[in-house]
């Protein structure tokens, strides 16, 4: 999939624009200046680039709170709530207002209007299979939510929406993938306005088994014959086969503020940030513990300038040759455990002074560029959850577990090559790797998730979703003085304002959640302890 954005200012203003609502859920979708004849390919549209694009969610999902918490990024004052977990309701809530709000306000108005029309039945299906996936990310990150009757305040009147259990929301996501993908139909209507995959229908029902087998692999702890019988289905069906099948949006090379969604929201909130975050020291040995060929590649040093991160002067070789690779440890802030200057000489710039921020190591800047593309699925990642159902239930995957690992060692290291001025690692490299880093007997489930875990680098709420499920990588929790829990948190507390206003439903989800109740130290239904 190689779709790239190339609708104007113009377009993405009157796309802006599909069915926004006001800030409390219990207005959701209330809006009589609402066109009865709204276009759901401008929906469909709208929501596939906010899910990467909107800054007011990605930043504080991925950068405040879920890549820090999976230690993989950290440093900064922005990420000390998820690094050192930090309460803070407001940050909390930012997915759930402004999904509801606006993306799930949209998708399920889509899928009413194409319901039923025969001249719009692939495009029903994909509106079904996005509906799944904006789903999918509120429920794992806050437990029961509502689903079966949210966004329907405009279409059914009902303002004060039930909270579905987890448990029926996945069945019913099994039910939706499997119907969507059986509908798509190539001699069916062309569906435009697509940018995950112009409208080709034999991707999507790839991207639709492929969430199948994502979605199955949840349910390990709590429901594991669910799981075995849903990821055989899955796998049946057909899932990626190779890199150019993954779901990825391309964004443009555009800084995005909080209102524009064109480039990649979490580059964005990199690259706005006046210290940018640092790579934790947690991530950066698990790469050099293992001579991974990729530690040169995704970790670098530069030479800072606030708001010109692509102006810096890159100093790798320079200080590594002093220090190594030296990432922030999970308890500290960049300004803890100081570094005095050194000296270094960089072809070019002659002898200058790295300071202690310049020897914080960081992401390379091909990774955080305004159009890096915005991996929503990859092939590394089917194939490494195909290499973990394959040992635990022996099922024949078509491969053996080392087998498939490989494949997805592979892949995820290919995968780099898709970011503009991203690396390409040889075979060569990539097979000393595999060799050297094979499945252990008894140790084969946390193998595979280590590199689940790096491949999933700068999804943050699918590394947080996938740790939760395994406890891979074994992450030690990263307590400061500053703690408001001594753990590391499950999930996400519920917003005060929906407590409020839809309080009769709310506490039915929060009683279900047990001692506590609406706390960020309980679990989700398939985080089983």
């Amino acid at each position: 999939m190689k779709t790239k954005l190339k609708y104007s200012v113009l377009v993405l203003s009157v796309i802006a624009l599909v069915l926004t609502s006001c800030k409390k859920f219990g207005d959701t979708n209330i809006d009589p200046s609402r066109s009865s004849n709204l276009d759901p390919v401008l929906q469909l549209t709208n929501v596939q680039l906010r899910f990467s694009g909107d800054l007011e969610v990605n930043e504080k999902l991925g950068l405040v709170f879920t890549m820090p918490l999976v230690q993989q990024i950290g440093g900064i004052w922005l990420n000390r709530n998820g690094q050192f977990y930090i309460y803070d309701r407001n940050y909390l809530s930012s997915l759930w207002s402004n999904t509801y709000n606006n993306d799930v306000v949209n998708i399920v108005d889509a899928v009413t209007r194409t319901n039923g029309k025969p001249d719009k039945t692939n495009l029903n299906a994909i509106c079904r299979i996005m509906k799944v996936y904006e789903f999918a990310r509120l429920t794992d990150v806050y437990g029961d939510i509502p689903y079966s009757q949210a966004g329907k305040a405009f279409s059914d009147g009902i303002v004060r929406p039930v909270f579905d259990k987890q448990e029926d929301i996945y069945n019913d996501f099994f039910k939706e993938l499997k119907e969507a993908a059986a509908q798509l139909d190539a001699s069916k209507d062309a569906v435009s306005g697509d940018l995950f995959y112009n409208g080709n229908v034999e991707s999507w029902k790839k991207f639709a088994n492929s969430l199948r087998l994502r979605y199955a692999m949840r349910l390990v702890k709590v429901n594991p014959e669910k799981a075995r019988t849903e990821a055989v289905a899955a796998y049946q069906s057909g899932v990626f086969a190779s890199n150019s099948e993954i779901c990825k949006l391309v964004h443009q090379d555009v800084q995005n503020t909080y209102t524009d969604v064109r480039g990649n929201a979490i580059s964005a909130a990199f690259c706005q940030s006046e210290v940018i975050p640092r790579v934790q020291s947690t991530f950066v040995e698990q790469l050099r513990s293992t001579n991974d060929p990729r530690l040169p590649r995704l970790i670098r040093y530069y030479k800072d300038i606030i708001n010109r991160p692509f102006d810096r002067l890159d100093i790798t070789d320079q200080v590594k040759a002093q220090i190594g690779y030296y990432g922030v440890p999970s308890n500290q802030y960049i300004w803890d455990g100081w570094l005095d200057a050194i000296t270094i000489n960089v072809p070019g710039a002659g002898n200058i002074q790295a300071v202690n921020n310049d020897q914080k190591a960081q992401l390379a800047n091909f990774m955080i560029r305004n159009n890096a593309p915005f991996l929503h699925l990859t092939y590394a990642e089917v194939e490494l959850l195909l290499a973990e159902a394959t040992i635990r239930w022996g099922v024949n995957f078509g491969g053996t577990a080392a087998q498939h690992y490989a494949k997805g060692v592979e892949a995820a290291m290919g995968q780099l090559s898709l970011f503009p001025g991203g690396p390409t690692i040889s075979q060569a490299e990539i097979d000393a790797f595999i060799q050297g880093n094979g499945l252990v007997p008894g140790r084969e489930i946390e193998l595979i998730n280590r590199q689940l875990w790096i491949a999933l680098l700068l999804n943050g709420p699918e590394a947080y979703a996938n740790w939760r499920r395994t406890g891979f990588p074994a992450l030690i929790p990263a307590t400061t003085a500053e703690s408001s829990i001594p753990t590391i948190p499950r999930r996400f507390e519920y917003p005060i304002f929906e407590l409020e206003q839809n309080a009769e439903n709310a506490a039915v989800a929060v009683a279900a959640l047990g001692a506590g109740g609406n706390t960020w130290t309980n679990r989700v239904w398939w985080d089983k302890q």
